[in-house]
């Protein structure tokens, strides 16, 4: 704790002399602020990431890396494991688990190009990609492209093909490009035979996407792995249940919301994660978390439970995560009346009080966008997501089977991430101390 610690009696120097700031003490302040979060210096050591060695971001870096996990304290609430376990069963039972079986659209490819498409594009799923029956319709016009031996030789030409030469952070798709070419080269067979060449052992395969520095990390490797499994491609398979839920965004936030995972203070923003210590140990535990709920489930209901935990994704990312657990609710204020009404759509214009009684065109405006879950009627909005209008009359809920779950933690925000290597990542950020200037670039 010491570079806080001389942080912290800095600026403590500073207020006791100067109880009442004046400029030249507010001046002092900024800059002490600033060399402490955000300057590096001779002999401030280093730190080896993603195969490279790079001198601490900063003496906050420097004590982040060291005792970011201490505070932030993050734990898997038993308890409320269970409570999530039974709600994900009640679920089950409403919908005879057809709520965790997504239903795939494979846009007329067959199994071995849907194999072939997935492995070489999902490593691309980031900021600015392309959805599935995008990159169909063109592997279709040109299957010759997703050749692993003429991507290993233009790794630049496969991403133009795909049209994402101009998106964020392109300088990073040519190498992952490139890598996962050379994985399959090396193992020199097509990609729907690359399970054998592991003993049909997807847990193995899984640590060898990992490890050979293509863009797979765990959430793209269990990705990847779950749709072939699900989408029949690849049967008879050993580890299945190895496979996590995908940590991203929507998972994450559900898991803080529920109290699945706990923290000692809420979430630091990205600017104080430097390197991404807070996202790495959030995802990590999150995959964890919802493993625990899967076993919850299969020890309460063994006949019913799913095969793997990473089959609890469909359902909890884009059900819960994208259509219940956001701002979906739109608060409107007529513009005539004193009067609010609640929307599920923020895109209405006209005040639908007045319309039910007669007043035509009355125009009315968006005051707030709130999660269904924090509002009387919330229901409104979760009756029209696409979830429940899939499901019959009878069936139909009106809230997130979470909601009584969350509680407290109902506002809770997932944590964020810059990348450190890039164009606008850590390692174009740097500034010396004294020097001035540097910072991450939009």
């Amino acid at each position: 704790m010491k570079e806080l610690t001389a942080f912290a009696n800095s600026m403590k120097h500073i207020m006791e002399a100067k109880p009442e700031l004046d400029i030249d003490g507010a001046r002092e302040i900024v800059r002490l602020l600033n060399d402490f979060l955000y300057t590096t210096h001779d002999g401030i050591g280093t730190i080896e990431v993603l195969g490279q060695t790079f001198d601490y971001f900063s003496d906050f870096h420097k004590f982040w890396h060291k005792n970011y996990a201490e505070i932030l304290d993050c734990n898997i609430d038993e308890g409320a494991c269970e409570k999530v376990a039974i709600a994900l069963h009640e679920i089950y039972v409403l919908t005879k688990g057809s709520a965790f079986h997504e239903v795939w659209d494979r846009n007329g490819l067959s199994d071995e190009d849907t194999c072939r498409v997935r492995l070489f594009t999902a490593n691309q799923d980031f900021r600015g990609s392309l959805s599935f029956k995008e990159v169909a319709t063109v592997f279709s016009n040109d299957p010759s492209a997703f050749d692993e031996r003429v991507i290993a030789e233009e790794p630049d030409s496969f991403i133009a093909h795909l049209g994402l030469n101009k998106k964020s952070q392109s300088d990073k798709r040519s190498q992952y490009a490139k890598g996962i070419a050379n994985f399959v080269k090396g193992r020199d067979c097509s990609p729907i035979d690359l399970l054998k060449s592991f003993d049909n052992d997807v847990s193995k395969l899984r640590v060898a996407l990992i490890d050979c520095n293509a863009g797979y990390g765990y959430k793209k490797a269990d990705m990847f792995i779950r749709d072939m499994i699900v989408l029949g491609i690849w049967k008879n398979v050993v580890g299945f249940d190895s496979i996590d839920v995908a940590s991203d965004v929507n998972t994450m936030k559900v898991a803080l919301r529920t109290g699945i995972l706990m923290t000692a203070i809420p979430l630091v923003t990205s600017f104080l994660d430097i390197f991404c210590y807070q996202y790495g140990y959030i995802e990590s535990l999150n995959a964890k978390a919802w493993r625990r709920v899967w076993e919850k489930w299969t020890e309460l209901f063994p006949d019913e439970s799913l095969e793997s935990p990473c089959l609890l994704d469909y359902f909890v990312y884009k059900v819960v995560g994208k259509q219940f657990c956001g701002n979906k609710l739109a608060v409107f204020q007529c513009d005539e009346q004193p009067h609010q009404f609640r929307w599920h759509s923020g895109l209405n214009k006209r005040c639908q009080v007045c319309h039910k009684h007669g007043r035509l065109n009355v125009k009315a405006h968006v005051v707030a966008k709130v999660c269904p879950c924090t509002d009387p009627e919330g229901h409104i909005a979760i009756m029209q997501t696409d979830f429940v209008k899939s499901l019959p009359d009878y069936k139909k809920i009106k809230e997130c089977p979470f909601s009584k779950i969350c509680a407290q933690h109902k506002n809770l925000q997932p944590p964020k991430s810059i990348s450190i290597l890039g164009q606008t990542g850590w390692q174009t950020a740097y500034s010396v101390t004294g020097e001035g200037g540097g910072g991450l670039m939009a």
